[in-house]
Parts: C-alpha cells; structure tokens; sequence
C-alpha cells in the first residue's frame, strides 16, 4: 500500500461516525462496551444452538464478532488520545497546526478541546515570537546600518567630521540606546522581574519634571500641564514616569509643530488614585486601530511630522505605557475625539495594598 493509500485509509478511518460521543462519561462508554461484547457473544451462541453447533464452537465465532462490533461502536474513544500524540510529535517538530477532532463529550472530548486550545495558543505565541525577531531586527538594523553609513563617510575623508555629521551619529547612537532600553524594559515586564516601589507623590512636581525632560528631547514641540492643585497618588515613580514620557514622545512625534501637547492630572473617585490625559491635535488614531496600538512594534496608519523620520519611534513605547499601567493594575484607553488623539490613564487609589 502507497503512502497516498495509506493516507486516504488513514483519514477514512478517522471520519467514521463515533456512536458513542454523545455519551458524557467514559464510564458509561466503557460499560456499555461490556454489554455490547455480552450480548453479542451470547446471541452467537443462542444462535447455534439450533443449527446443531455447540458453545465451545460458536463461543470463539462470537468473541471475534464481538471484537470487530467493539471496534466499531468504541471507535472515537481512543482515537482523540492518538490524535493527540501525533499532533504534540508535530509540535515537537515546529508544527503547531495540527488539530483534534473533539467531537466526543466525555472526560477525553474535554481533553481534546483543551488539547485544541492549547495548540492554538502555543501558534500564536510562536508566531509573536517569529514577528518579535524580525521586528527587532529590523529596528535594531536601521540605526546601526545610518551610523556606519556616517562614521565610514568620516573615515574614508568623503565626509568632514563637523560637528552636525557627530551630532547625526549621536542620535543614532541614541536611538539605539533607547531601543535597547525599552527591549530590556520589556524583557523584565514579561519576565516578572519588574515590581513596584509605590510611595506618595507629589504629581505637579512629577509632571514638571516629566515635562522638562521631554522639551529637552522635543526642542520643536510645545507642551502645557493642567494638574490639580495639591494633587497627590501613590505610584511607583518610576514606572508613573515611563508611562508620561511614553505618550508624551508619542504625542510630540505625531502632533503638528507649534501645537500644544496637554498633560491633564485629576484625582480619582477614591483617595490615592490618579487619572492622567495626554492630548495632542495630531491625526489620532482611527477606531479599527486602537486595539492593537498598545502591542509592540505597531505604529498605526496615522503618521506625524516625524513619524517616518530616522528616530520617529520604535513602536515599543505605548507598549511599555500598557505594561507599566497594567503593573499598577490600571487601565490605558485611546478616548474618543473629534481631532487629535487623547489616551488616558487611571491608576487605582489601592496600589499599595496589591504590591
């Protein structure tokens, strides 16, 4: 028998109908496995009597019939168990579109659904991971290939080393820096390694301080703070700080030159809690697009002044806002807006108690 023979038997036999599915536990399947060997040996046997055979000569005729009626009423109960086998042999091997049939309602039609669940899962993480690499490789490429492109230049003579060409290395340098940064950031977010050091602060004078450093980043950019008197959180500084200056580099990058980027700080409903707005008029973020702005390396359709600039983004940074919300156990959401985008934060008042 060929292999294409052998493969057309093979998907024959597992289509077979499977009597005994509907049933909810295998230990019923298994009993009603017994009879059925019961009472067909039995009817054998009562069958020759008239016909002048003895038991001892229709009982093996009616052991072997009972096996064969066996393996059609039980086909399916096992079948889904070495289904399972071949399909975890494939992902063993990197193949992980093999599927179960889980037509069965028992203990092992359970199995084989959470077999199912599982394989899909390990697919789609197999498949951020492939998208991970190339992405990072790429990311990682663009900078270091503009970089050597300008120090051969200075080394060859072709290009001076005045201080506007050191000053373009440098932000290529930097931008690699700040790849890295967030790639490690990342790393230790999905690793478990990154907790809190919740404490009292002080959000005007966290905002100012954010402020500042992000005019020093965007020299072009205008940016405008509109907190609540005496408004104090409990937050991890660090990762409150990660999450402003995530979205304020994302709102500069995209906002229009000479427009204002707001940062908005308003207390929660309860003591300790805080909720952050970061505005910008740039073209916001379309509707279809705002689920999955938050993932890594996904920038949107929408593009700034800068966005398709050498160093306009990695597509990490709203990634990291996400994360470092969710380690506060917080929410991030891009608002509905006539124009611009607006993305909100809230951090809940009892941090503290869950760190």
């Amino acid at each position: 028998m060929t292999a294409v023979e052998r493969g057309f038997v093979h998907r024959l036999w597992t289509r077979l109908p499977r009597p005994l599915d509907p049933l909810r536990s295998i230990k019923v399947k298994f009993g009603v496995v017994v009879v059925v060997t019961a009472c067909v040996a039995v009817l054998i046997v009562l069958w020759g009597y008239p016909l002048g055979f003895r038991a001892r000569e229709t009982m093996p005729v009616g052991l072997l019939i009972s096996v064969v009626v066996i393996q059609l009423v039980a086909h399916g109960m096992t079948a889904p168990l070495r289904e399972m086998t071949t399909a975890a042999r494939a992902m063993a091997r990197g193949d992980y579109s093999r599927r179960v049939r889980a037509t069965s309602r028992d203990e092992v039609g359970e199995l084989a659904q959470a077999f199912n669940r599982m394989a899909a899962d390990l697919a789609e993480v197999d498949r951020q991971r492939r998208e991970f690499v190339a992405n990072v490789s790429h990311e990682l490429r663009t900078p270091i290939s503009a970089l050597r492109a300008v120090l051969e230049n200075v080394a060859d003579g072709v290009t001076p080393a005045t201080p506007d060409v050191l000053e373009s290395a440098l932000d290529q340098t930097e931008r690699l820096g700040r790849l890295v940064t967030q790639l490690l950031d990342l790393s230790r977010v999905e690793a478990g390694a990154a907790t809190l050091d919740v404490a009292d602060i002080d959000v005007a004078a966290f905002t100012a301080d954010v402020l500042a450093e992000a005019t020093a980043g965007h020299p072009d950019a205008v940016f405008e703070s509109d907190v609540a008197p005496g408004l104090h959180a409990v937050a991890d500084r660090d990762r409150l700080h990660q999450i402003v200056a995530n979205l304020l580099d994302n709102a500069a990058r995209h906002g229009p030159d000479g427009r204002p980027v707001t940062v908005t700080a308003r207390p929660a409903n309860l003591p300790g809690g805080l909720v952050i707005e970061v505005t910008d008029e740039g073209p916001g973020i379309p509707p279809e697009e705002r689920a999955r702005v938050f993932e890594r390396f996904t920038r949107g359709s929408a593009s700034g002044p800068r966005a398709g600039t050498p160093g306009g983004g990695t597509g990490l940074g709203l990634a990291i806002a996400s994360w470092a919300t969710d380690l506060h156990g917080g929410d991030i959401t891009v608002l509905d807006t006539p124009s611009g985008c607006r993305i909100r934060v809230v951090i809940p008042p009892n941090i503290g108690e869950s760190a």
